[in-house]
């Protein structure tokens, strides 16, 4: 497939896309020629319930805006549900050639009050979903050479200075997510699939926003995950930071000189009271990072 920044007879997979982010995400590749398959359960804020009107809702008004969108409204909790959806979507034009997952919520509990379901809950929408859809959709991808998987993850996992109080479930379906965009950037680098994540920051409904924001709009964020679906993404395992209308790629970069795993190039202490002693040898670097990134901002 030649490189392109529109989507001209593609047809692309957004998930959570009957609001905020997701429907952004579903305007800008549908303005770019895609056939957008929008799902969205229509599930409420705290990621419970069902609703079918929210997915036809969207789906009929990007139609108004000549964009062609199918709705899908199925739950994706497990595998099989996960790979009917993927099943349904090549019903469509019989090709999937990218699969952006945006399905999530933001729920709070501290960890004396974090239960089994909830946990497991958030893992299976925000993690293992993208997973399963992405073994679904691997087969069709790898026939045709080229596919393109966008997972999302979010910086109150990825950085201590932006964490909640009250978001462990979150934060561990949001950074499980980074490792599967890691492992399968690897496996899909033969087969022309790109795999990588964005970590976008929006004024939607989980932060209790109705309408249009002034700022931090989901329409800002939009054009850089549209990047990542298209063919001129060639590289996979980055995330994009993407707030405002501003990006930035990031990802974990191994130190020069490290011969993994038998010489970390890095502090020798043979003992506990050796680490105890030198610690604040052991984390320089990590805190002279922080501060030039601090003197920056």
């Amino acid at each position: 497939m030649t490189d392109q920044l529109h989507f001209e007879g593609q047809t692309v997979l957004i998930t959570g896309a009957g609001r905020g982010l997701g429907f952004a995400y579903a305007r800008e590749v549908g303005r770019l020629g895609a056939t957008v398959l929008l799902h969205d359960v229509g599930a409420g804020a705290d990621g419970d319930g069902t609703d079918p009107a929210i997915a036809a809702a969207a789906a009929r008004q990007l139609h108004e805006e000549g964009i062609d969108a199918r709705a899908f409204h199925a739950p994706i909790e497990t595998r099989e549900q996960c790979h009917a959806l993927v099943e349904a979507c090549l019903g469509v034009h019989g090709r999937l050639d990218a699969f952006i997952h945006n399905a999530g919520w933001v729920a709070y509990a501290r960890i004396e009050q974090i239960q089994d379901d909830a946990f497991d809950h958030a893992m299976a929408v925000m993690a293992k979903a993208p997973l399963w859809i992405a073994q679904a959709a691997w087969p069709s991808m790898r026939e045709a050479g080229y596919g393109r998987v966008v997972l999302t993850t979010s910086c109150r996992a990825l950085f201590p200075q932006y964490v909640h109080q009250g978001l462990a479930a979150y934060a561990a379906a949001k950074m499980a997510a980074v490792g599967v965009v890691n492992v399968l950037a690897a496996e899909g680098a033969a087969h022309g699939i790109v795999v990588n994540a964005v970590s976008p920051v929006a004024k939607t409904r989980m932060w209790g926003i109705d309408g249009e924001p002034t700022e931090l709009r989901p329409a800002d964020v939009a054009p850089g995950v549209a990047f990542l679906a298209s063919s001129r993404c060639r590289e996979g395992g980055w995330i994009l930071r993407a707030a405002n209308g501003q990006f930035h790629a990031t990802r974990a970069v191994e130190a020069s000189g490290v011969d993994y795993p038998r010489d970390l190039n890095a502090v020798r202490a043979g003992r506990l009271e050796a680490v105890a002693e030198r610690w604040g040898d052991i984390a320089l670097a990590t805190r002279e990072a922080r501060q030039t990134s601090e003197a920056r901002s």
